[in-house]
C-alpha cells in the first residue's frame, strides 16, 4: 500500500484520475440509496468521498452506514473533480476501513456556548477551532523567530514566586512546603536580572492573574511573551514591538489566509496594517476619547469598556505613552523632563480589541527606585534582589509583555478571548 496523503495535498488537478490513500475522521455523512457520501476531515482540510455498495460489498457498506460522525477511518480511492463537492474534488472509494467507530457524537450545531466550553476536549475537532489553533501556532512560531533573528536569547523564569509584579490583589496564592508562594504574574523581574548577562532576553510562558473580571478580554491563565533589553530606552522598545507585530501579521497572512477566511476575518484590514504605528501621549488619548463620546478624565486608567469604545475609532495599532505616574506600577521610570508621567507605553489594537502589549523603560537608578517604592508603600526587603540590580553595574533598560492570546483574539477577529486558546481559564471556568 502506498503512503497516506494529507487531504490538502490532493486538492488539485494533479491528482485527478489517480488512486490515493487518505485517513481521518467523518465530518459529515449521508446515505442515498446504495450510495454513502462521507466528507472526511484530517488536520489539513476536508474532502467528499463516495462509497458505492456494489464496489465495497454489503457487509462493509452496512458497517459504514451504522457509524456516526467523528468515526476514524482510512480510505483508498480515485480522485475526481467535482465542482459541487465542498472543496471541489471527491474520491470514489475502492476500499476503506473503520479504525475507531463513533456513535451519537454529543456536539451538534444547536449546542450552547457553555456546552461547547464544557466539552472543549471534543469541540477542538471543529473546523473553527482547527483554524484558530493553526493561526495560534503560526503566531507563536513568528514570535520565537522574530526574537531569535533580532539578537534576543530565550530564557525562563520560575512559575512559583514570592512577590507581586502588577499588584498583590491579583495574586494566586499556593501552599509551598509550609510557606506561602504565588503563581507568577509576569517574568519581568527575572528577565531584568538576565540582561546583565545576555543583554537582550525573552521568554514565552504562562502568567496568572486573579482578576475578578468577566470581560471578553480577560483570562486567569494566559500566555505571555516578555522581553527585556539592556541599553534600550522607551522608544527603542517601541520600535522592536512594532517590527514584531508587523512580522507576525505578515506571517499569519502568508500562511493562514485560508483559516482567516474560514473565520470570516476581514483580511483587507489586516493587509492594510503597516509601520510606523501611531504614537499618542496619554493626555492626547484623553482628548481623543472625549471627542468620541467616551467619558474619560486625566488620571483615569483605561478599563475594558473604555478601550473597546476608543479603539473602534483606530485604523491600526496605536502606542499610548507617558501615562500619569499614579496609574502605573512602581518600576516604570519617571520622565526626567516631567516626573509626573512615566516612560511607558501600551499598544492598543484597533477594531475595539484594546491593549495587547504593555511595556516601558525601567527605573535603573537606585535612589529613584527606592523613592518610588516608598511612595507605593512597598517594603524594600521584599525586593532585595531586585534592588541589587541597581547596585552593581546598573544600565538603562526597557521591556514589554505581550498577551499572546489577546493578539490571536484580535488577529482572528474573534468575539471573545476564550476562543483564542484551547482550554480557557476564566473566573468561572476550570474545566475540562
Amino acid at each position: 500500500m502506498e503512503e497516506y496523503r494529507s487531504i490538502e495535498s490532493i486538492l488539485n488537478d494533479e491528482f485527478v484520475g489517480k488512486e490515493v490513500y487518505i485517513r481521518g475522521w467523518i465530518y459529515r455523512k449521508r446515505r442515498t440509496g446504495k450510495l454513502i457520501f462521507v466528507v472526511l476531515r484530517d488536520s489539513t482540510d476536508i474532502i467528499q468521498t463516495v462509497v458505492e455498495k456494489s464496489v465495497v460489498g454489503s457487509e462493509k457498506f452496512k458497517a459504514l452506514d451504522k457509524v456516526g460522525v467523528e468515526s476514524s477511518m482510512w480510505i483508498r480511492g480515485t480522485v475526481r473533480k467535482e465542482d459541487r463537492a465542498p472543496t471541489g474534488y471527491e474520491i470514489h472509494v475502492d476500499d476503506f476501513g473503520i479504525v475507531g467507530p463513533s456513535y451519537n457524537f454529543p456536539i451538534n450545531k444547536d449546542k450552547s456556548d457553555e456546552f461547547l466550553l464544557d466539552n472543549r476536549h471534543l469541540w477542538v475537532r471543529s473546523r473553527e477551532m482547527n483554524a484558530i489553533l493553526k493561526i495560534r501556532s503560526t503566531v507563536f512560531e513568528s514570535i520565537h523567530k522574530f526574537f531569535r533573528e533580532n539578537g534576543y536569547y530565550e530564557t525562563h523564569g520560575p512559575m512559583f514566586v514570592t512577590g507581586a509584579v502588577e499588584g498583590g490583589s491579583t495574586l494566586f496564592e499556593v501552599p509551598y512546603f509550609g510557606k506561602k508562594a504565588y503563581l507568577t504574574q509576569s517574568s519581568q523581574f527575572y528577565l531584568e536580572t538576565l540582561i546583565f548577562s545576555l543583554e537582550k532576553v525573552y521568554t514565552v510562558a504562562p502568567s496568572f492573574r486573579a482578576e475578578k473580571s468577566r470581560t471578553r478580554r480577560h483570562l486567569t491563565e494566559y500566555w505571555h511573551a516578555e522581553a527585556e533589553a539592556a541599553w534600550y530606552h522607551n522608544e527603542d522598545m517601541i520600535r522592536d514591538e512594532e517590527e514584531m507585530v508587523v512580522t507576525i501579521i505578515q506571517n499569519v497572512l502568508d500562511k493562514r489566509k485560508k483559516e482567516l477566511k474560514l473565520l470570516n476575518r476581514d483580511i483587507k484590514f489586516l493587509e492594510s496594517i503597516d509601520k510606523p504605528f501611531e504614537i499618542m501621549k496619554y493626555e492626547k488619548l484623553v482628548e481623543f476619547a472625549r471627542e468620541h463620546g467616551v467619558d474619560m478624565n486625566y488620571g483615569d486608567d483605561l478599563g475594558a469598556d473604555e478601550e473597546t469604545m476608543i479603539t473602534k475609532n483606530f485604523n491600526g495599532p496605536v502606542f499610548i505613552t507617558h501615562y500619569p505616574i499614579e496609574i502605573k506600577p512602581f518600576y516604570h521610570r519617571p520622565d526626567p523632563n516631567n516626573p509626573k508621567v512615566v516612560l511607558c507605553h501600551d499598544m492598543l489594537a484597533p477594531e475595539g480589541y484594546g491593549e495587547v502589549i504593555g511595556g516601558g523603560e525601567r527605573i535603573y537608578e537606585l535612589d529613584v527606585l527606592l523613592k518610588r517604592m516608598e511612595e507605593e508603600g512597598l517594603n524594600p526587603e521584599n525586593y532585595y534582589w531586585y534592588l541589587d540590580l541597581r547596585k552593581y553595574g546598573s544600565v538603562p533598560h526597557s521591556g514589554f509583555g505581550l498577551g499572546v492570546d489577546r493578539l490571536i483574539w484580535w488577529l482572528a477577529g474573534l468575539d471573545h478571548i476564550k476562543y483564542a486558546i484551547p482550554y480557557p481559564r476564566t473566573i468561572r471556568r476550570l474545566k475540562p
